[in-house]
C-alpha cells in the first residue's frame, strides 16, 4: 500500500509562481511580453562629455565657461589695455543616487525557459534611465519632482550651486525665456491655451492668451535668435498632446517627406523651426495636466522646453552593479546604483511654455 507524497514548499512572498505556498509546476513561455517603454531623450539633448569622469556620490566635475572678450575701439596713440580673462567655471556635483535590488530565486530560474536575471536586469536599466530623464526635464524647465518615478509636478525653488548668469532666477533660468499667458495678451503666471489652426477654424486672431502651436514654436525660435544661440544643435521637446494638435494643424508636418522620421527613441522631427523635435512623457505635468480642456489655467497645465545641445550638462554613470547570494534564502541577489549630476550651464539657451488645450 503506498500513501500519496506531496511536496510542498513554504510560503515564500514575493514568489508569484508558489501559489499557496505549493509547488506550482508553471512552464513559462519562451517569448515575454515586454513592457513598453518611454523614449529617453535627455542623453541625446544635453552636454554629456563628462560621463564617466564620475566614481562616487558628491564629486564633482569642474566645467570651464567660454571667457567673454571685450572689443575695445582704437586710434593711432591709443595705450592698449589687455584684459584679464575671467576663467568661470562651474561645478557640476553629483548629488542624485538611484538603485535597484530584486532577488531571482533558484526554483524559479530552474523551472523557467527566460533568464529572469538579464530580463530583470535589463528593466532596471530602463526604470534608472526613466528616472533619469523625468528629473533632468524637470530641472531644466524650472520643476522638480514630488514623487520619484512620476514627472516633474512643482516650481523648483532651489539653486544647484550658483547661477550660470547672474540675472537667472532660483530655478537658474531667465524669465524672459519663460512664454506664459502673457507673452500672447493674457495673465502672466497662466498657461497659454492653444487651439489648432483646423478647417473649421478661421479665426485669424485668438482670443487674449490663446495662440496656435506652430506660432508658440516660432517664438521659442526668435527668443534663441535674439541670444545669439547657434542654430546648429537646437532641440524642442513636446509631450504627446502637443503633438496631437500639431498634427491636427498640419498632418504632413510627421510624414517622412516633411523630415518625420516617426518615435524612434523620442525623435519625431528632424527640423521644425530649425528645431530637432522630440516626443516624451517626462515633461512637467501640473496638476491635472494639459489635457484637461477648460481648467484652470493657472493650476493645470504641461510644459514644452526647447534649448542647445550645450544649455545643460550632465554626468552620469552606473556606479555599482553586483550579484551575491542571499544568506536567507536559494536565490541570488542583483543590486546596482545609478549616479549623475546636471546642471543648466547657458540659460539664454533655453526656452519654455506652459499650456493647456482649450
Amino acid at each position: 500500500m503506498f500513501k500519496e507524497i506531496k511536496m510542498a514548499f513554504g510560503t515564500a512572498g514575493g514568489y508569484g509562481n508558489l501559489p499557496n505556498g505549493n509547488f506550482s509546476p508553471i512552464i513559462y513561455s519562451k517569448q515575454v511580453q515586454l513592457a513598453f517603454r518611454k523614449g529617453s531623450v535627455v542623453d541625446a539633448i544635453t552636454n554629456s562629455d563628462y560621463f564617466g569622469e564620475i566614481a562616487n556620490m558628491g564629486d564633482s566635475v569642474k566645467v570651464i565657461k567660454e571667457p567673454e572678450i571685450t572689443v575695445k575701439a582704437y586710434s593711432r596713440g591709443t595705450t592698449i589695455t589687455p584684459q584679464d580673462l575671467d576663467d568661470e567655471e562651474f561645478s557640476l556635483t553629483i548629488d542624485k543616487a538611484n538603485y535597484f535590488a530584486f532577488k531571482v530565486d533558484d526554483i524559479e530560474e530552474a523551472h523557467s525557459h527566460v533568464n529572469f536575471q538579464e530580463l530583470a536586469s535589463n528593466r532596471a536599466a530602463y526604470r534608472l534611465a526613466d528616472q533619469f530623464d523625468q528629473d533632468v526635464l524637470g530641472y531644466m524647465s524650472g520643476y522638480k519632482q514630488s514623487t520619484t518615478h512620476s514627472a516633474a509636478d512643482t516650481v523648483n525653488a532651489t539653486t544647484n550651486g550658483s547661477v550660470a548668469v547672474s540675472t537667472a532666477g532660483t530655478d537658474e533660468l531667465l524669465s524672459s525665456m519663460q512664454i506664459d499667458s502673457a507673452d500672447f495678451g493674457g495673465t502672466a503666471a497662466d498657461a497659454l491655451t492653444i487651439v489648432p489652426r483646423l478647417g473649421g477654424n478661421t479665426d485669424s486672431t485668438p482670443a487674449a492668451g490663446d495662440t496656435y502651436p506652430l506660432t508658440i514654436i516660432a517664438r521659442m525660435a526668435r527668443l534663441m535668435d535674439q541670444q545669439n544661440v547657434d542654430t546648429n544643435g537646437r532641440w524642442l521637446v513636446l509631450d504627446p498632446v502637443f503633438i496631437e494638435v500639431l498634427k491636427d494643424e498640419d498632418s504632413r508636418l510627421f510624414q517622412a517627406d516633411w523630415g518625420g522620421t516617426g518615435l524612434q527613441n523620442g525623435l519625431v522631427l528632424n527640423s521644425l523651426h530649425g528645431f530637432k523635435v522630440y516626443q516624451s512623457n517626462n515633461l512637467p505635468t501640473v496638476g491635472t495636466g494639459p489635457s484637461n480642456t477648460g481648467a484652470n489655467s493657472s493650476t493645470n497645465f504641461g510644459v514644452i522646453v526647447a534649448g542647445h545641445s550645450s544649455s545643460v550638462a550632465t554626468a552620469e554613470q552606473i556606479n555599482k552593479t553586483e550579484t551575491y547570494r542571499d544568506p536567507d534564502s536559494f536565490a541570488d541577489i542583483v543590486r546596482g546604483m545609478h549616479l549623475y549630476g546636471r546642471k543648466i550651464l547657458r540659460p539664454e539657451a533655453i526656452c519654455t511654455a506652459m499650456y493647456h488645450l482649450a
